[in-house]
């Protein structure tokens, strides 16, 4: 079974009045979401809406996900990671199942 862990990055504000959120990210953890299709290399992340601001008003929070396998998910992972793994079934596990 492959889950999928939310590696946290920054942090973000929506603009007033408008839909534009400004999110601050270090280089070094975007760095950290890169990947490279057909020589091109890409920054994949993810901004989500926060139910409540933090203590600095910010409203939105950003992260990239990546694919573990259960038997690498381990107790040395950050709390913060591990609450967020979601149990996702690949296509072909989904059309596996019997009914």
């Amino acid at each position: 079974m492959t889950t999928f862990v939310k590696n946290f990055i920054g942090k973000g504000t929506q603009v007033n009045g408008l839909d534009i959120v400004k999110v601050v990210i270090p280089v070094e953890e975007a760095m950290k979401s890169t990947f490279e299709k057909n020589g091109v290399t890409y920054i994949s992340f993810e901004v989500a809406k926060m139910k409540d601001p933090d203590k600095f008003g910010r409203t939105h929070t950003c992260y990239f996900q990546t694919k573990v396998k259960e038997d690498q998910i381990s107790e040395d992972m950050s709390p913060k990671n591990t609450e967020k793994i979601r149990d996702r079934r690949t296509k072909k596990e989904k059309d596996d199942l019997p009914f």
